[in-house]
Parts: structure tokens; C-alpha cells; sequence
């Protein structure tokens, strides 16, 4: 062989050494990563070739699936009054992916999930169509039905807890969408999922939980707490505060009372009652900011929750005095989630314990076994068990004497915390209308309750938390404890 042909077998001959290397690498090195990458289209066939496993709610599906047609994604995702159940399911689609419930816990409703290979295998052998399993929710029907109806019409969220577990009874955020207008892959899908993302009103936005406002008011519970718990003031103890008006530290600007002639050296039981701001802004500075930071992070602020759904953080930050002062009464740079709020009044309704929301009861197979069940896990003792009655004192009042009287029932007892929170540039936005309350019912069953709503149709004078807020929490609480 002379000598050019020598180097040309040479090189045939390494092209074909590389090309065995790149077959086996691919085959045996990245074949799990290619065979699930996400661009992988026969991923998508796959996922879409059998019915989705359901979401369950009071143990009745809020989710189905449809057959489609001029496509090679067989089934299709359906919901059950879309609008309501969106906001706990979020969305499943062909051509944008999965969100929320459907995305986190989509193995098992796909029947892909590792803990469903046994079911996998058996259906192999009998030769039965793979299945996917189902997500079993903690939401109770009548309340997600009935904050949804309260907040219908308006810009809002409402969150409802079980104190003693956890348990999200209710998820509700309004204006809605209906995940099911989208979960094909055809124009229209396409063209509905263009229209809800250009919405002004971001009806996809999921307020209960990505949402963050001034918590306003229904803040002053945790600066009570943070009193009580560094032994500034006993909750009928008296606070000094001034009748009209609180003039910030180091500033020449002062902060007004909401109710004219309430507010005179009262205790911060009082305080609640008529929600003076003269009192916990007063309160709030003599705390100071790093021990307020430190009670407003026992009840969950500061940290992302994960129920599973992340949960966009709370905020209470390091701030100057005159700043702490105006964060007291729920103002300044705070920004609280309607989930977060929920959860301040829950631990105070369960003597002081926060335990960790959860909105996820049970994994189950196709075969209904179970795969995961949820356990209640504390959270944190967010204040003692002494305080924690104290605070609820102060919260019944509210109810039984002062601004929470719309939410008063006949067989709970019943404590709260109205708010109306500033916001906009010189506070010039119409107020964001806050209610956070609890029932225990005479019937054993306790719940906890946060409603905010961002357009009250009021005018702006007439804008409060009892009287926007109010009646819906009142209604969630009546789903649940029973009227």
C-alpha cells in the first residue's frame, strides 16, 4: 500500500474508532438524559398517550381528560369549573407545560413517577393500559366555594387553615382563568394562552400565594406578640399611646389614629379593638427593629413556604426607627402573602404553634393505594401558649367589641383583626382591604382565615377590611364550621 492511501485507511479508520466511542456514549452514558430531556418530543408523546391521573377534592375529581384529534398527543387535560380549582391545580398543557400541582406532582399523574413501577410492571403483564395516579388535596369544597364566590368581581385572595394540622382548606385568587381553554396544542390554545399572559389583570398570577402586599393593620397581631413575648407590655396593660396622633422617631412626620377618640393610653387590647395606630407604632420602636424581625420571622416571614407550591417570601427587613415604627402597624417596606397572614392568625388560634401549611393529604396509585401520606409538621412555636391566649383575647374583642363585628358568629368562637393597608406612590392607590380571623366551633372544628382584596368598590373613604373583607372570611369560616 503506498503511502496516501496508508494515511487515508488511517483516518477511515479513526473516524470510525470516534464514531463507535459517540454511539456507545450515547447510548449508554446520556441515554436517561435523552431519553427525558424536556425538547425530547417523544417525551411529550409519551406523557400525553395515556389518561392523566386526577386532582382530587372531598373525594370527587375537579379534573378529567378529553381525547384530541389532528395530533400525536392523544389525551388532553380537562377541568371541572376551571376557574375555581386553577388556583390549587394550576395548569396542564400540551404546548406550555404544567404549573403548581400538576407540574410538582406530575409523575404521578402521569404514572411515570418511580414509586408507581410495580404498577407499571403489572400492567405490562396483563397487558392493561398504563395509568396514572391521583393528587388528593386538603381543600374543602364549600369554603374554596365559598371565597371564590365572595371575591368574584374583584381583585383579591383568600387562605384558609386548619390550625391544628396545617391543612389549606381554601386557595383561592381572583380574576381566575380556566386551565382548560389551553391544555391543547392547536391555534386556540395558543391564542388563549397569549390573551390570559397580556391580561392586565393577570388572572394567571396566583395571588394567594406569589402575591406580596402591606399587611397593613392585621400586622399589629404580630407586633402585640413581639411585646408580649420581650415583656414590654402585658395586653391590658397600658401603653401611653397619644389620642390622635404618633409623631415618628427622629422625623418631623406623624402617624394618625384610623377612629378619632379611642386611642388615649389604652392597652394594646384596645388597641386591637380600634386598631390605633399610635399604639403599635409606638409599640414597634420600643421592640426595636432586630426583635421584631426576630417575632415576625417565628410566625414564617423572612422564608419562602413550600405547600408544595412555593410560596413567594414575606418580608419584615432590617429598617431605621422611624421606619419600624411605621412597619408596626403593617406599612413601610412590610409585604406579607394572603398565605402568610393565614398563617399568623392559625398559630395564634392553635395556642402559639404554627404548623407548616400543607395542601397535599395523599399520593395514591391507580390502584387507590396509598403512596405518600401527609404528615402535620410544626413549623415553630411562634409564641408561648400564656401569650397566645392573651392574643386571642385581644382578637375576640376585636370581634365581640370593635371593628371585626362583621365576622361575628352564633356557634364559634370568634377572633380577628381587621386591615386597610396604604399603598401607591404618596398612598395614593385605592387601600388594599385585609381581614385575618379564626373560628373554633362549637362543633370541634377550628379554622383560620386570611382575605385580602386589592379594588374594593367603595370609595375610597368607605374602603375597610371589615366591610370588604369581612363578610367573605365570615363565609369561608361558616363553610367549614357549619352556620
Amino acid at each position: 500500500m503506498n503511502k496516501p492511501l496508508r494515511r487515508v485507511a488511517i483516518f477511515t479508520g479513526l473516524l470510525m474508532v470516534a464514531l463507535l466511542i459517540r454511539v456507545n456514549w450515547l447510548q449508554f452514558v446520556e441515554a436517561d438524559e435523552l431519553g427525558t430531556h424536556e425538547d425530547n418530543r417523544r417525551v411529550a408523546i409519551e406523557r400525553y398517550s395515556v389518561p392523566r391521573g386526577d386532582i382530587i377534592v372531598g373525594g370527587k375529581a375537579v379534573t378529567g381528560h378529553a381525547e384530541t384529534t389532528g395530533s400525536d398527543f392523544k389525551y388532553k387535560r380537562t377541568w371541572k369549573d376551571g376557574p375555581l380549582w386553577a388556583p390549587v391545580t394550576g395548569y396542564s398543557s400540551q404546548a406550555f407545560g404544567a404549573s403548581q400541582l400538576e407540574s410538582i406532582n406530575d409523575g404521578i399523574l402521569t404514572g411515570t413517577d418511580d414509586r408507581l413501577f410495580f404498577n407499571r410492571t403489572i400492567d405490562m403483564i396483563t397487558g392493561e393500559e398504563k395509568e396514572g395516579g391521583d393528587v388528593v388535596t386538603t381543600i374543602n369544597a364549600a369554603a374554596q366555594k365559598a371565597a371564590y364566590e365572595g371575591l368574584k368581581g374583584k381583585k383579591g385572595a383568600a387562605v384558609a387553615i386548619d390550625p391544628e394540622t396545617g391543612a389549606i382548606l381554601a386557595l383561592v385568587s381572583t380574576p381566575s382563568y380556566d386551565p382548560s381553554s389551553f391544555a391543547g396544542n392547536s391555534q386556540s390554545d395558543s391564542e388563549a394562552w397569549t390573551k390570559l399572559n397580556s391580561d392586565k389583570n393577570k388572572p394567571m398570577l396566583n395571588r394567594a400565594l406569589r402575591e406580596t402586599y402591606p399587611p397593613g393593620s392585621t400586622f399589629k397581631v404580630v407586633t402585640a406578640a413581639a411585646a408580649l413575648e420581650n415583656g414590654k407590655y402585658d395586653i391590658d396593660q397600658k401603653t401611653g399611646s397619644d389620642p390622635e396622633r404618633y409623631k415618628l422617631p427622629l422625623s418631623s412626620d406623624t402617624i394618625p389614629n384610623p377612629i378619632p377618640g379611642k386611642c388615649d393610653d389604652v392597652s394594646m387590647e384596645v388597641g386591637l379593638q380600634w386598631s390605633c395606630n399610635t399604639v403599635f407604632a409606638k409599640v414597634s420602636d420600643e421592640v426595636g427593629n432586630e426583635k421584631m424581625i426576630e417575632q415576625a420571622e417565628k410566625f414564617g416571614f423572612n422564608a419562602e413556604q413550600f405547600v408544595p407550591i412555593r410560596s413567594a417570601k414575606s418580608v419584615f427587613p432590617e429598617m431605621d426607627r422611624p421606619q419600624n415604627a411605621m412597619g408596626g402597624i403593617g406599612q413601610s417596606s412590610v409585604r406579607a402573602t394572603p398565605l402568610q397572614m393565614a398563617m399568623v392568625a392559625a398559630a395564634v388560634a392553635n395556642d402559639g404553634k404554627l404548623m407548616k401549611p400543607y395542601l397535599v393529604d395523599e399520593l395514591r396509585a391507580p390502584d387507590l393505594d396509598t403512596i405518600e401520606k401527609a404528615d402535620p409538621e410544626e413549623l415553630s412555636q411562634a409564641v408561648s401558649e400564656e401569650n397566645a391566649k392573651k392574643l386571642q383575647q385581644g382578637m375576640e374583642t376585636v370581634v365581640r367589641e370593635g371593628t371585626g363585628a362583621p365576622v361575628q358568629m352564633d356557634n364559634a368562637t370568634v377572633g380577628g383583626k381587621t386591615g386597610t393597608a396604604q399603598h401607591g406612590a404618596k398612598n395614593e392607590a385605592l387601600p388594599y382591604a385585609w381581614m385575618i380571623t379564626y373560628a373554633k366551633g362549637d362543633n370541634g372544628k377550628d379554622v383560620a382565615v386570611a382575605v385580602v382584596v386589592e379594588d374594593g368598590s367603595a370609595d375610597r373613604e368607605q374602603i375597610s377590611g371589615s366591610g370588604i373583607a369581612g363578610p367573605i372570611a365570615k363565609a369561608v369560616m361558616q363553610a367549614v364550621v357549619g352556620k
